[in-house]
């Protein structure tokens, strides 16, 4: 049993649990709180992940510099299985009772359910979910719905407080019935703006994918997978090229629909239109992103993408889909165009309307540069993140760490 007090002497320990560090933005805002609340007088963290699997790219070697932050905790996979998910509600129990956590802090649907149960099981005071994307919704299966959202409903009670990345998805739990308003805070998802205020229309960088100084580029960052809404821009791109011969549809991520897309450019005649990237590491996004002329965001389910705020920062106007969190930033009219979703002829409108008119895409750029240097600082998640965790502790009576 973890105590209820913790020694004014000594910092808060706070665990973070993970499924896995993919290249994907719940794992790099994970990983960037876990390492900014190093920072901290008051707090000690480290972090229980999954192994990394699959195409999407590991993070994992963001700790390579701090290892003894990071354990990988095997049985802890991303398929249901029950008998390695009962093993990973014991191996973590396992882990809490040896670094006595006064807050546990879980991301991601499968670590957010076993992680908070272990949690309970084992009495840590503090029970934090991070909600990144929904893990229920219509772009499921009728089975697989009413599983994870009975799931949900049946480890709410048992969670201290939820932090959502946007208000769209504390609009969703509190519809499903899980939780009441205080039980949420909205905290944007940061990250480190100055690669991105810093980013740059390089004309060599354009020339070596093959994109001429006069190219329209129309980027979108993102997996190729299902959800993503890759089918609908395919859709869209004869009447697009149509009329804007030079328009580039730059296609940045990898992903296990990329030879299926490839061949679809291809069937259409627009290979020379399509750019696949693959997968690139983060550390080049800014890069790419300076020599787009605008985003593009259509996927059918996403908490809010990091793309959006990653393209604003770079002063690139956005056209989104009416999706989950995108409103929250795709300002409609002012640093984009918010479309419905599915709407192909608006989605098509709104590019041609951004492509024919580069003042438009300036103005729009200027207004969502400015408002993500208010809001997105990686230092500002932190220090939220922080402050509400101190109010929780307080709440609960728990002993006050150094410096609060």
């Amino acid at each position: 049993m973890i105590p209820a007090t913790v020694p004014r002497s000594v910092p808060f320990v706070v665990t973070h649990v993970i499924t896995r560090l993919i290249v994907g933005g719940a794992q790099e805002n994970t990983v960037s709180t876990v390492l900014g609340l190093q920072s901290r007088p008051e707090f000690r963290a480290n972090l229980l992940s999954g192994p990394t699997t699959g195409p999407e790219g590991s993070i994992e070697r963001t700790f390579d510099s701090k290892p003894e932050l990071l354990r990988i905790v095997p049985s802890l996979v991303r398929p249901v299985s029950p008998f390695r998910d009962f093993q990973a509600v014991f191996d973590l129990r396992r882990e809490f009772r040896r670094s006595q956590p006064a807050i546990v802090h879980t991301h991601s649907g499968k670590a957010g359910i076993i992680g908070r149960w272990a949690a309970h099981l084992e009495r840590v005071p503090i029970i934090v979910h991070g909600i990144h994307g929904p893990s229920f919704g219509p772009w499921q299966g009728a089975v697989s719905n009413a599983i994870f959202r009975t799931a949900e409903r049946q480890t709410g009670p048992i969670t201290t407080h939820f932090i959502a990345v946007a208000n769209a998805m504390i609009e969703q739990y509190l519809a499903a019935g899980i939780g009441s308003s205080a039980n949420y805070t909205r905290i944007f998802s940061g990250f480190d703006l100055a690669p991105f205020l810093g980013a740059k229309n390089d004309p060599d960088f354009r020339a070596r994918l093959g994109i001429a100084a006069d190219d329209l580029v129309i980027g979108k960052i993102a997996r190729l997978f299902q959800l993503k809404g890759h089918d609908d821009l395919f859709i869209i791109a004869p009447d697009l090229v149509r009329r804007f011969p030079n328009a580039r549809f730059l296609l940045v991520g990898g992903g296990a629909w990329e030879d299926r897309f490839r061949k679809l450019a291809a069937s259409l005649g627009l290979e020379r239109n399509f750019i696949f990237t693959g997968l690139v590491p983060p550390s080049q996004i800014p890069a790419l992103t300076g020599i787009m002329d605008l985003l593009v965001h259509v996927s059918l389910r996403e908490g809010l993408a990091r793309a959006l705020p990653q393209a604003m920062a770079a002063g690139k106007p956005v056209v989104a889909y009416a999706c989950d969190g995108a409103g929250e930033v795709c300002l409609d009219g002012q640093t984009g165009f918010l479309v419905p979703v599915r709407d192909r002829q608006a989605l098509l409108r709104s590019l041609v309307r951004l492509l024919g008119d580069s003042g438009l895409r300036s103005r729009f750029g200027w207004n969502g540069s400015e408002f993500v240097r208010e809001r997105f600082q990686v230092e500002r998640m932190v220090e939220e993140t922080g402050q509400l965790y101190l109010k929780l502790l307080r709440d609960h009576r728990i002993q006050t760490a150094p410096g609060s």
